[in-house]
């Protein structure tokens, strides 16, 4: 499928998986709206790059925890790019700790920023989408989801949600020409997880299979997949983890 007449909303998408997937959308010809919340820099180098591509981009400042602000920047990508097809749910923010220290403000940021976040997305888009019986929604989660990890209660519940909410909405949709689907990447060197300590990033290299991080880009292959060929899959989980899931 060219993408060529269709209109991207990737949530974060001024650094990391983000910003791989809305310069891999724009490849297939998508006009992307590029969301940030303070990295207004990035977002715009995200722009300049996807223009020089040939296609329209729009950076869209907005806090996806706060429903007015993301009904505010769908409200301004239809109008300078048009109604939105494709929805990716990637921002997040980050937060650890264990569960007896973790601070009840930030099981709130991580939780209001991940599955509120794709929630809000989804109530603002998904009304044209059914207008015009088509849509792509992408969540990205992550193996935390399935498997867990310590000091990651607030983010494993978060990513874990968003499995429940997919696969709820895939029923809604599905009748409707929508699919709505998870992408799970494996361990990514982006700058959430580089702030691990060394050895930490040295074990969880020897627990993947396949013997090496992720690549942002891969993640944004399989979120291209979706969109472009994945007429009949939806409400599906798809690992892209070198088989760290395992």
């Amino acid at each position: 499928m060219n993408l060529s007449d269709k209109t991207a909303l990737i949530t974060g998408s001024s650094r990391g998986i983000g910003r791989a997937i809305a310069l891999r959308l724009a490849e297939e010809g998508a006009n992307v709206v590029v969301n940030f919340k303070v990295r207004e820099k990035e977002a715009s180098e995200v722009v300049s790059l996807i223009k020089a591509k040939g296609r329209k981009a729009l950076s869209c400042q907005a806090d996806v925890s706060n429903y007015d602000e993301v009904k505010d920047m769908v409200q301004e990508a239809t109008k300078k790019l048009g109604p939105i097809d494709i929805l990716v749910n990637n921002a997040t923010v980050h937060r650890g700790g264990k569960v007896n220290k973790l601070s009840l403000a930030d099981w709130d940021i991580v939780l209001k920023s991940c599955l509120y976040g794709a929630f809000h997305c989804c109530r603002c888009v998904v009304p044209s989408m059914l207008e015009r019986e088509w849509g792509r929604i992408v969540n990205i989660s992550s193996p935390v989801a399935e498997h867990g990890y310590p000091g990651d209660c607030a983010y494993g519940a978060a990513k874990a949600g968003l499995l429940g909410f997919t696969k709820s909405l895939a029923r809604e949709l599905g009748p409707h020409g929508i699919t709505i689907n998870v992408v799970m990447p494996g361990f990514v060197l982006t700058e959430m997880t580089k702030a691990l300590t060394a050895k930490n990033i040295e074990a969880i290299k020897e627990g993947i299979p396949m013997g090496r991080p992720c690549e942002p880009e891969e993640v944004a292959e399989m979120v291209t997949f979706l969109v472009c060929k994945g007429a009949h899959i939806t409400g599906s989980v798809h690992h892209v983890d070198g088989g760290i899931g395992i």
